[in-house]
């Protein structure tokens, strides 16, 4: 049976040391929680680190707490401490982290950090590999295990494969920045599907995909060689019904059931009417904002002096990453300002700030959402925040008013919440004394529209929405028309061959037999290319034929001296094989004049792009400019081009260019006048743009022809790359038995 297999940096329970022996205690994340549906199943495994080094564990103890995680259905990482300093406290805490929340000064770029990343990825790569089975579903999570997905996909890539970020993709500007930003991405397009919480964060990643990898992007769906990568969006929910009942249950309690906490907190309102409680809760985190809503409290308590000994805030600062340096300082900032405003502003019986800095449980968590009047939620920026999601569906009487940050993914969903600018310190006081006017009426409205989103939208359907559409995405892949070159067809195209008696070769030139370059003058053949033709051309009654779009001279100087045929400007130039070049007589070269200073001027007001002026055809690249950028102005030049050509004239979506060529003169009727000249019992054409699509239109149906990369096609069957054509043709010559 196919089971799922869910890829944290953390198992959801962790192994601590209690004096001389080891307990399991829970985790109680919001991964955690969310993911319990997708795995309370039999068939589901967890892979994930135990929480403790695996060189902290005595070896004879080790044994007996992995047997227990396994009877549980988790598979554990071994991590050794100095693996987990290196890649957990290293390069994706002291570097991703920041990065990613664009507190740039932060980051550090460690080659050794680095390595450590890599490394341990692929020990939870490996871990998935260990136990995978064929149709296997794996769910990877987080900022942590970036590099996972390609490395599963480059030893398995039948299994269907899902990732999801729990944090901000920062804007393309930021992540350029990272010095292996290539290897991110391509780790991350290892996966079928990519969740995020926003549309921005998916936009910025797909941002990055196309202006980095230069990857096609058509809406949210990446052509990676083969594979469409889906990239969508996912709010992550809360389990409404818990917070909500545990908040009606407090909300029924008598007196006597009520903690010490909620006692003190009702205390304070029970005091004037008007007092207010405004909670702040957060992990002591840089990105939390905790220092800029202290100030913007400060700044309230001086612009609305009839508050005073009326309100208070109530913090809590839960410890994170103690022994950070960064961390440190916010702590020691954090206390200081805490206690200059209480000095500045107490009374005997009033301080404005009470501060805790501690982890509070989850029935103290019910009692401070359910006793306060607003929710001071003001991160810089985060991912989604959750306790924005957990306030609101405590507000079992409706009342209450969350105060959210813009910068907070969750603000996308809880619009009816005040929201601010957590930069913007005058519009935080405003919004304090906005919160704490607000009629009891509007606060009931709009927590009513919250909490109906909220309850839709839980944490477990979070969790099915992604396995549905990753379900979706794995059928959809499974329904490709085209087949794909795999070792099977390679041997039956390699046998078929050897078996023929007159056999021809058609090959297309750039990103067939060579990559696709910024520069196309830098795009010329190596020697092992070289070599592959010559033999080729070696083969007895075998003929070989490059046909391209390239010019005359460029196709002339690198392949002018094999004994093959030649094609150059998708056929207007011709030389058979141990001839001379041939030009075309067809077609009249007047549109040519007409059409130039058109693409001048798209040329000139597109920094990046420019002209390749051709005997027969005009194309304007654009492989180099922005790609946002040109994807308008193509749309723009596409539709001027269509109001001023005649029929005679085609425009052709290239690779990052566009080419206007005569009707005329095409692949198709090149490869027809060869194909004609012999009794061919084997073809073979490969191409890779729309050009080719005439090749493969003219040819027989016994012959094979050949896609490379995933686009729509004519031909029978679709191949990765430059690289398994190289492959391909090599099985070709490679002796037979």
């Amino acid at each position: 049976m196919a089971k799922n297999i869910i890829v944290s940096n953390r198992l959801p329970i962790r192994i601590t040391k209690v004096e001389n022996s080891y307990k399991f205690i829970a985790t109680s994340g919001g991964l955690a929680t969310g993911m319990k549906s997708v795995h309370e199943h039999e068939d589901s495994l967890w892979v994930g680190w135990p929480g403790i080094g695996i060189d902290e564990i005595e070896n004879e103890a080790w044994i007996p707490l992995q047997k227990s995680l396994v009877k549980n259905n988790y598979a554990p990482v071994s991590l050794s401490k100095q693996e987990v300093d290196n890649f957990y406290y290293g390069l994706a805490n002291k570097c991703l982290w920041p990065l990613f929340h664009y507190f740039i000064e932060f980051s550090i770029f460690n080659e050794s950090h680095w390595q450590s990343y890599v490394d341990v990825n692929q020990k939870f790569a490996n871990r998935v590999l260990e136990n995978i089975e064929t149709r296997d579903t794996v769910w990877i999570h987080d900022y942590q295990l970036l590099l996972c997905p390609q490395m599963i996909r480059d030893v398995r890539p039948d299994v269907h494969i899902g990732f999801f970020l729990h944090i901000p993709f920062p804007s393309f500007e930021i992540f350029r920045i990272f010095p292996w930003r290539e290897k991110l991405l391509k780790g991350m397009l290892g996966a079928d599907l990519i969740g995020f919480h926003t549309f921005d964060y998916e936009r910025h990643f797909l941002s990055s995909v196309k202006r980095i990898l230069r990857l096609d992007v058509d809406f949210n769906r990446v052509a990676n060689g083969l594979r469409e990568v889906v990239v969508n969006t996912f709010p992550m929910g809360i389990d409404y019904d818990k917070f909500h009942n545990a908040a009606t249950t407090h909300f029924q309690q008598k007196n006597r059931e009520k903690s010490e906490l909620k006692k003190q907190l009702e205390l304070h309102k029970k005091g004037d009417e008007s007092g207010k409680l405004i909670l702040s809760i957060d992990r002591l985190d840089y990105t939390k904002g905790v220092v800029n809503r202290i100030k913007a409290f400060d700044l309230f308590l001086t612009k609305y002096p009839e508050y005073q000994e009326k309100i208070r805030l109530v913090m809590l600062t839960v410890p994170s990453r103690a022994d950070v340096p960064e961390y440190m300082r916010l702590k020691k900032e954090t206390d200081e300002l805490v206690g200059r405003i209480n000095g500045k502003y107490a009374t005997v019986n009033w301080t404005p700030i009470w501060y805790y800095y501690r982890a509070m449980d989850f029935d103290d968590l019910i009692d401070l959402y359910m006793t306060s009047d607003i929710a001071m939620i003001t991160p810089v920026r985060d991912g989604m925040n959750l306790v924005a999601k957990e306030f609101v569906a405590t507000r079992v009487s409706g009342d209450g008013v969350l105060i959210l940050s813009e910068m907070a993914g969750a603000s996308k969903e809880l619009f009816e919440a005040v929201l601010v600018n957590p930069f913007d310190r005058n519009a935080m006081a405003d919004a304090l004394k906005h919160a704490i006017t607000m009629p009891l009426d509007e606060q009931k409205r709009r927590n009513v529209e919250m909490q109906k989103r909220l309850r839709r939208y839980s944490v477990e359907y979070w969790s099915k929405e992604f396995m549905q559409a990753l379900q979706l995405q794995s059928e959809s892949k499974a329904n490709v028309k085209t087949p794909k070159i795999d070792a099977n067809n390679q041997q039956h195209i390699v046998d078929t061959f050897h078996n023929a008696q007159r056999k021809a070769i058609v090959l297309d030139y750039d990103g067939t037999l060579v990559s696709f370059h910024e520069n196309p003058e830098a795009a010329t053949p190596d020697q092992n290319l070289v070599e592959l033709l010559q033999s080729l051309c070696l083969e007895p009654n075998t003929d070989l034929a490059i046909i391209s779009g390239r010019d005359q001279a460029f196709i002339d100087q690198w392949f002018g001296d094999l004994p093959l045929r030649l094609v150059a400007e998708h056929g207007y130039y011709v030389r058979p094989k141990g001839k001379k070049w041939n030009a075309s007589n067809r077609g009249d070269k007047q549109w040519m004049e007409d059409i130039m200073p058109i693409f001048e001027s798209f040329m000139d007001r597109t920094p990046g792009t420019f002209i390749e002026d051709k005997h027969n055809s005009l194309v304007w690249h654009y492989r180099k400019t922005d790609p946002e950028l040109a994807a308008g102005r193509v749309v723009e030049l596409k539709t001027v081009l269509s109001s001023l050509i005649s029929d005679q004239l085609s425009v052709m979506d290239m690779d990052k260019a566009l080419e206007v060529v005569d009707r005329q003169i095409d692949k198709g009727t090149a490869v027809a006048e060869m194909i004609g000249q012999h009794s061919y019992d084997f073809i073979l054409c490969i191409g890779d743009d729309v050009t080719d699509e005439n090749m493969f239109g003219a040819l027989p149906d016994y012959a094979f022809t050949i896609k490379v990369g995933k686009k729509p096609t004519i031909a029978s069957y679709s191949i990765a790359g430059v690289a398994k054509v190289k492959e391909l043709l090599s099985a070709i010559i490679t002796p037979w038995p």
